[in-house]
């Protein structure tokens, strides 16, 4: 079978980290798999080494002009992307977020990760046609399935991500040594200082928290996105100067690095408002890290034996300061265990199947060459 995997950036985001896992999988499981992306800022080639099975095609995404809107790059970033894409050596053409989806007129496979509510028209548009045109839908969670039912009338597949279990459940011990020597005792973010991240709510948890745990540092890592979140990172500055709190603000983090840095987090904070299933906590599950996550169903659904659940910056803190104090074995144990069932195989193997599925209802053939 010849797979065409599309995502819109080759930087360390959940979607493009689930595209390459999931590649490197099918490839190993025998098919012919090929990854498109736009290569921004001068990207020629993912944030991390791609499995030698895995065809890699960038498509070159220079910078636009300073004045360039978050609508206009949208909008290129499509029609790059469709310019440069040919469809006809492919079987299935799977779509890993809305920019490709659009790129490709919605003839393909879709993975909606999550749902999200756009104020800039051109992403509102992109993000509506992304999900009513594809053909078939896949989702990471029942969670955000159940939401595309309601919502669109549209039945998906739900296929969980895998997680790259013995990555982050064997890291090297110096690593690990290495990070907690310049970082001290600390509470770990990973995903950078935007809305959908809970930031500021972390930041007033942080601040409720070093009451109680004053040598104990917040770290946030990553950060890479399409999306202009200046003024909210100004916001947040600003509420953390008021608050007198000094948050480590560490942007992306060099791959081998990240492991270690994950297993040696006290705890790990994952307060976002949306997600469709949190891939960089069920990473610090697989290293035995506790986890404080937000309390959505979503989050319920993917991690109740092994979290703990907050709602508010003050609850957030409570929790965080449990998982500080007091250790919690069997949490721990369910949290491995958790993450060591979410393989990357078997998710690629479930992908074959609903692939052949759409193939044998010869969905893909109504919709003919681009």
């Amino acid at each position: 079978m010849k797979i065409a995997l599309l995502s819109y950036s080759t930087k360390p985001r959940g979607g493009v980290v689930h595209t390459l896992a999931l590649a490197e999988a099918l490839a190993e499981a025998g098919e012919d798999v090929t990854v498109w992306s736009l290569g921004r800022g001068g990207d020629s080639d993912f944030f991390r080494p791609v499995g030698a099975g895995v065809r890699v095609r960038i498509v070159p995404f220079p910078d636009g002009p300073a004045a360039e809107t978050v609508g206009e790059r949208v909008l290129r970033s499509i029609a790059t992307l469709r310019d440069a894409f040919d469809p006809s050596p492919y079987d299935i053409v799977h779509a890993q977020d809305c920019i490709s989806a659009n790129a490709v007129d919605g003839r393909c496979i879709r993975t909606v990760h999550h749902l999200d509510q756009f104020t800039t028209p051109e992403l509102a548009a992109c993000h509506e046609r992304a999900i009513v045109e594809p053909y078939a839908h896949i989702c990471v969670s029942r969670s955000v399935a159940d939401e595309l039912a309601a919502g669109w009338g549209l039945k998906a597949e739900v296929i969980p991500n895998g997680v790259a279990h013995e990555r982050f459940a064997a890291t090297d011990p110096a690593a690990r040594a290495a990070w907690r020597s310049r970082l001290g005792r600390y509470v770990l973010a990973v995903g950078g200082i935007e809305p959908r991240k809970g930031a500021l709510d972390l930041l007033e948890a942080y601040a409720l928290l070093r009451a109680d745990h004053p040598g104990v540092r917040l770290v946030i890592a990553g950060g890479e996105t399409l999306f202009d979140y200046r003024d909210y990172r100004a916001r947040w500055e600003t509420r953390a100067v008021e608050l007198g709190v000094e948050p480590v603000v560490l942007g992306q983090v060099p791959e081998p690095d990240l492991p270690p840095l994950v297993a040696a987090a006290a705890a790990f904070a994952f307060p976002s408002t949306k997600e469709g299933f949190g891939l960089a906590a069920m990473e610090a599950l697989a290293a035995g890290v506790p986890l404080v996550v937000r309390d959505l169903p979503v989050l319920r659904e993917v991690f109740a034996p092994a979290a703990r659940f907050a709602t508010t910056p003050g609850s957030l803190a409570t929790e965080l300061s449990a998982a500080l104090t007091a250790p919690d074995p069997a949490r721990r144990a369910a949290g491995r265990s958790l993450a060591a069932r979410h393989t990357w195989p078997t998710a690629a193997q479930r992908h074959l199947a609903f692939y052949r599925s759409c193939l044998g209802a010869g969905i893909p053939s109504h919709f003919g060459s681009l």
